[in-house]
């Protein structure tokens, strides 16, 4: 995804996603990755996710109290990963697809120029498995193409789907798969900093081998531009 021998100077990572563990859940092996050589990474959450269902296991938090527990859980997974610098739009939680998409894409736009990012990473603005994911997708997606980068643009897979990616309607060159087999640990901690929302899951908690284990040793990313047709699978969401 980033070529190590054709940059120069400081590599740039901007991933852009709707709510905090959006991050981590689906792509924290490969920041961390990026981060541990170097990449500066900026990190753009939507919301706080505040109106998230789970609220601890047993519940400890309420709707008054989840965005600053959310927001600090965050904060806590990027110290973990790498990510230095984190940014919210502070939108509210399940109401993404309800602002004004130019709105919304050109402070996404604005970000892009600020930052030049070598590449961009976000949800599909058709698959992404929830309303607040595509509407960033699509945003970001929009502001890419205005900004004239959208061959440095990448949209996330859940766990291994692409790992077959003919039975998408992709090919192998469509798709860039990422090892992050060095980086399962500090994904692991990461999930655990999402207190609030991991607890329920029982495999995180396991002993650390043991839940280690849980963890594809690849990440994928679907180059922006392809074709492919997805199907009911990729309509998954965390």
């Amino acid at each position: 995804m980033m070529n190590h021998t054709e940059q120069h100077g400081v590599r740039k990572l901007l991933a852009v996603f709707a709510h905090p563990d959006d991050e981590t859940f689906i792509c924290g092996g490969t920041l961390a990755k990026y981060a541990g050589e170097g990449a500066e990474i900026t990190l753009v959450s939507a919301t706080r996710g505040e109106m998230g269902r789970r609220m601890g296991n047993p519940p400890y938090l309420n709707r008054e109290t989840i965005a600053a527990a959310r927001e600090q859980e965050l904060r806590e997974a990027c110290r973990i990963l790498g990510v230095r610098d984190l940014k919210f739009l502070d939108i509210r939680d399940k109401t993404v697809e309800f602002i004004d998409a130019e709105l919304l894409g050109g402070r996404v736009e604005k970000l892009i120029h600020e930052i030049d990012p070598d590449v961009v990473l976000t949800f599909h603005e058709q698959w992404g498995g929830h309303p607040d994911h595509c509407a960033i997708g699509k945003a970001t997606t929009a502001a890419c193409r205005r900004a004239g980068l959208e061959e440095r643009l990448f949209f996330i897979s859940f766990g291994d789907m692409m790992e077959r990616p003919e039975l998408f309607g992709y090919t192998r060159t469509d798709v860039v798969k990422i090892d992050v087999s060095a980086q399962l640990e500090l994904k692991l901690a990461a999930f655990r900093a999402h207190r609030c929302q991991s607890e329920i899951d029982e495999w995180v908690w396991l002993p650390d081998r043991e839940a280690v284990a849980r963890f594809g040793k690849y990440e994928y990313f679907i180059k922006a531009g392809q074709t492919g047709q997805a199907r009911s699978e990729v309509q998954r969401s965390f």
